[in-house]
């Protein structure tokens, strides 16, 4: 529901916000991810004032799932009036609130996602089982690092102040599974309804259920 939410709301946002600080900030960096794209078919803004241009091309951002720390960035804070105005909550598989707990008392448990720590705070707080946010200690975005880099996986160890084999990393994604465990991390692939189907070989012990880890 997220994603679909931030694109009914982007322009009427940031026409809304225009000329705000953290608005200015994002289309500092919007610009130079835009004069940085070599495609001719990237849709192209003349600067702050293009409100319309930002939002042809943070649309085909969106469409092409890119990691762009300026997207996040906006569409954190639409889904920050979405979770406060209770349009949106953050939708949880119902073995989370339980492992999340149990986790916490035995260890730390951060959150390391393309989506910016801004979201990921307002997704957990406002989530279907209440606020989660008490059992994580961490939140990690791309401003580590992209999830696809071994370095990324470093940098998060370093900052919880362990070391990579001192860190169990859980995703969907094959490809990012390679770069955690390329770092040192263990691994575990989550397999989940919904998800898109693997066609890599696959390397990762698979978890369907946070229930299987004690």
């Amino acid at each position: 529901q997220l994603f679909p939410y931030a694109r009914r709301h982007l322009r009427t946002s940031l026409y809304e916000h225009a000329g705000e600080p953290d608005t200015n900030a994002d289309f500092a960096l919007l610009l130079g991810e835009n004069r940085a794209e070599s495609a001719n078919e990237v849709p192209r803004f003349a600067g702050f004032g293009d409100i319309d241009g930002a939002c042809d091309y943070l649309l085909w951002l969106m469409d092409r799932d890119r990691k762009s720390t300026a997207l996040k960035s906006i569409q954190g804070r639409i889904w920050k009036s979405g979770f406060e105005s209770g349009e949106l909550k953050g939708t949880v598989f119902p073995d989370v609130p339980a492992a999340l707990a149990r986790w916490s008392q035995k260890g730390r448990v951060a959150i390391y996602s393309s989506g910016s720590v801004e979201a990921q705070l307002l997704l957990f707080c406002h989530s279907t089982a209440g606020d989660l946010t008490g059992f994580i200690t961490s939140y990690f975005d791309t401003r580590t690092g992209p999830k696809t880099s071994p370095d990324s996986y470093r940098a998060i160890a370093a900052a919880m102040r362990v070391v990579p084999g001192e860190l169990l990393f859980i995703s969907d994604l094959v490809r990012e599974l390679d770069s955690a465990r390329q770092a040192g991390c263990h691994t575990r692939l989550s397999i989940r309804e919904g998800n898109q189907p693997i066609s890599e070989n696959i390397t990762h012990l698979p978890l369907h259920s946070f229930a299987e880890l004690l």
